[in-house]
């Protein structure tokens, strides 16, 4: 994990600088976070920090550190290796939505939306019971904390990765 660290440390110091003195943006809070700081290390990496830090609209679904902890052992640092770039965007631009999607506008049920990484389909569930995302995988992400607003959107935190690769089941 010291590589993570190293890595989510430059990762902080490169948001902190991008930030510059406008409100928060969803990096902005990332940063400030430290539940996010494998995330933050993550879109460092992936070198999305411009685009979080950008007008949006955005929706992201930020996993917290526990939940890429519960990944098989080396993944997340398989992933920020340079020559895994590609496949860690494709990870994180599963989290984020192009739109501003507040907990309120979510239709109760099930519904398909689609992610940054166009090519893939979340299944977001709203119940009495709160919001669940479906990735395929057969595991349900929570949505642990809804609406913390960013100037350039919202960031729901959930406590798993959604990983991209098996299209969910939605009914």
């Amino acid at each position: 994990m010291n590589t993570l660290t190293k890595v989510a440390a430059a990762a902080t110091a490169a948001l902190t600088i991008a930030s510059g003195a406008k409100a928060a943006s969803i990096a902005e809070i990332a940063t400030g976070d430290d539940r996010f700081s494998t995330l933050v290390a993550a879109v460092s990496a992936a070198g999305l920090v411009e685009t979080l830090s950008g007008p949006g609209p955005f929706t992201v679904y930020a996993p917290v550190n526990e939940a890429f902890d519960a990944l098989p052992e080396g993944t997340v640092e398989t992933l920020l290796k340079p020559e895994n770039k590609d496949q860690l965007t494709d990870v994180l631009l599963y989290h984020v939505d192009d739109r501003k999607l507040t907990a309120e506008m979510i239709p109760t049920g099930s519904t398909y939306f689609k992610p940054a990484n166009t090519s893939e389909r979340l299944c977001i569930t709203k119940n009495a019971d709160g919001v669940m995302i479906d990735d395929g995988s057969g595991t349900m992400a929570n949505v642990v904390i809804a609406n913390i607003m960013a100037d350039n959107g919202v960031i729901h935190v959930v406590d798993k990765v959604l990983l991209p690769g098996t299209r969910p089941d939605c009914h």
